[in-house]
């Protein structure tokens, strides 16, 4: 899967520069299996780092030092970019840099010596237990007035996917209607780094899903298509146009000011957190494959608990 195109209203490269990023790009799609929108982000990174050298007289990779490194991210500074960004634009210099001493397209790593931001990770946004409820209520409500509507009936088992089993909303475009086994109420999904897991779902769940896979999905379905959720004209749903269901519901059911997708993930491992779930029992749910990416959700718990602390004890 190319991302070559999203670059298109960038600066040309030179040979030099473009075939040793269409280089790296394969390496982090087809050997390092990164997902589609962490290639993205490197190989934009990258692009406009060479944009940069270039436009000051670099003819390729190899002319690219430690101050040129520092003065590309010092760019950054003056835009009043985001540590997180910066802390990820460093990232994608060493990435790169270690990759190509490694092939010998430098003689030396500058990257080796580059000093950055750490990004501070801020805590993500979670719905309570009473958001999930209004949420599920608002398109109750929707249902009961459009029985049988299958944009209604797709909204209702995509949250209750999201929330249930903590999927990423890759995975959930990605499935395919043998990726739900309703004897066992579990689903496959393909996660980072092309690594297969499977996740319990919940009975609220499971029902949502068959639901949605005989009534809703009946109606739109075109031909053999395997996937699990479609758009209206019969093909795989994007994530754009789930994120745009997911957009609109919250913003009309919650004032919370969440968004998109991920809002579910983190709520159902905070929520798994706060029922006493063990970290590591998160950990696979989540498919991370560190325990130190799940363990932020500990960190939200305590934040929460410290919120409710201090506005229910009298002496907080």
């Amino acid at each position: 899967m190319s991302t070559r195109e999203d670059r298109t209203d960038q600066t040309e490269l030179n040979e030099d520069f473009a075939e040793a990023l269409g280089a790296f790009e394969n390496y982090l799609l087809y050997e390092k299996a990164r997902s589609p929108e962490t290639v993205r982000a490197y190989t934009s990174d990258l692009h406009s780092l060479f944009s940069s050298a270039q436009a000051r007289g670099a003819a390729g990779v190899r002319e690219i030092e430690l101050d040129r490194l520092r003065t590309w991210l010092a760019e950054g500074y003056d835009r009043d970019e985001s540590r997180g960004t910066m802390a990820r634009k460093a990232s994608s210099i060493r990435s790169f840099f270690s990759w190509a001493e490694g092939r010998g397209l430098v003689a030396s790593n500058p990257a080796a010596r580059l000093k950055s931001p750490q990004g501070r990770r801020s805590l993500p946004k979670v719905l309570s237990t009473q958001d999930m409820g209004e949420i599920l209520g608002v398109l109750a409500a929707d249902l009961s007035e459009r029985p049988g509507d299958a944009q209604v009936l797709r909204t209702i088992a995509v949250i209750e996917l999201l929330y249930s089993a903590g999927l990423r909303i890759s995975e959930l475009c990605s499935a395919d209607l043998n990726s739900i086994d309703q004897e066992r109420r579990t689903v496959s999904v393909v996660g980072k780094g092309n690594k297969q897991r499977t996740v319990p779902l919940g009975i609220p769940a499971m029902q949502a899903v068959q639901a949605w896979i005989t009534q809703g999905r009946t109606q739109w379905v075109r031909g053999n298509q395997t996937a699990l959720f479609l758009g209206p004209r019969g093909q795989r749903a994007g994530q754009r146009q789930i994120r745009e269901d997911l957009n609109a519901i919250l913003a009309r059911a919650t004032s919370t000011g969440a968004s998109g997708a991920h809002v579910f993930r983190h709520t159902a491992a905070t929520h798994m957190v706060d029922g006493g779930a063990d970290i590591r029992a998160v950990q696979e749910m989540l498919g991370h494959s560190t325990l130190a990416t799940t363990q932020i959700y500990t960190h939200v718990s305590v934040d929460r608990l410290a919120q409710t602390y201090r506005r229910a004890h009298p002496r907080a």
